[in-house]
């Protein structure tokens, strides 16, 4: 690479300011141009168990260097992804969401904000959490139609309390609710702590369930396959999908989970079939991961490869 002087750099993956793919810097909203823009929410309060997601927007990020800056070649389609897309500045990082510690309720609304304020300008938010609380938030900010799927080993429907309101139990409840939300799709659910109660009332109201054992009955286009072609949808991955053997950096993980192979062919069949309009990557815990952070490196190889496809698709006839 070669910088404004004609002076070449080599930009090894340990050097330079730490923006998700290298892609340029953009803190003023007023003049973003791109296409999708990238944002942390650092927030981890919504997690009854261990802190710790806080750290994986920027642990993210930082694995995310690991890619070239020209994007990515798929050797098994013999594809290139993303290179036009991060030299015309068409993907942004605009940095982070302001989090204040404690005050759970304007860190939300702060995130709220922020991505109805992306929408109106037309692009596409892609967020990196923090625990999963924070993709509520994220989709309140939307008020276009549009289907949600979800990518967990917990159907995160946990009934909501005085005492207990926004935790990362409880997201897709309130998702439920939203009045723009035309259904919720929940794949991967396999977890021995998901409640009776839970279930019922996903079921209830309406929402499709996709247990690990319905997974594996057919094949991953047939989470796509389930919903309407062309129609808008967001997406929301917890790293937990994952099988444990994958994600040692996760508070949550769980055993016979989704391989890798699964998660990225359905995400591949989401993006060719809807029109995908944002997603989240959430729960990754840097200070739970092992040395060389695979599990931030995994995260940040999942948003990539989602990335690819969903440019790759929008520029199809």
């Amino acid at each position: 690479m070669t910088n404004m002087r004609g002076i070449h750099r080599t930009n090894r993956a340990f050097t330079g300011i730490p923006t998700f793919l290298r892609s340029d810097l953009c803190t003023d909203l007023d003049v973003i141009a791109a296409d999708m823009a990238v944002f942390g929410v650092p927030l981890d309060e919504g997690s009854p168990f261990l802190p710790g997601a806080r750290f994986a927007p920027r642990s993210i990020r930082e694995h995310s260097m690991r890619f070239a800056a020209t994007g990515f070649f798929d050797v098994e389609r013999q594809q290139h992804y993303l290179a036009t897309e991060i030299a015309d500045g068409r993907i942004v990082d605009i940095g982070d969401v302001d989090v204040l510690p404690t005050n759970i309720g304007q860190t939300a609304a702060n995130v709220t904000a922020l991505v109805a304020a992306l929408r109106a300008r037309g692009v596409m938010p892609v967020g990196i959490g923090g625990d999963h609380s924070v993709s509520f938030p994220i989709l309140r900010g939307f008020d276009e139609p549009l289907h949600v799927v979800q990518f967990d080993a917990h159907l995160d429907y946990a009934p909501v309390t005085p005492e207990l309101q926004y935790t990362n139990g409880q997201p897709f409840r309130h998702i439920s609710g939203l009045p723009h939300v035309k259904s919720v799709t929940q794949v991967g659910i396999r977890s021995l702590r998901v409640r009776p109660t839970e279930f019922a009332d996903t079921r209830a109201a309406g929402n499709r369930v996709v247990t690990m054992g319905d997974f594996r009955h057919g094949v991953p286009a047939d989470i796509a396959a389930g919903l309407p072609a062309g129609e808008k949808c967001y997406v929301s991955i917890d790293i937990d999908a994952l099988d444990m053997s994958l994600t040692p950096g996760c508070v949550s993980a769980e055993p016979n989970g989704l391989m890798y192979a699964e998660l990225r062919d359905a995400l591949i069949a989401l993006a060719e079939r809807m029109e995908i309009v944002g997603f989240d990557l959430v729960e990754v815990c840097p200070p739970l991961d092992v040395g060389t952070g695979v599990t931030s490196y995994l995260g940040a190889h999942v948003m990539v490869e989602f990335m690819g496809h969903i440019f790759a698709n929008r520029s199809k006839p």
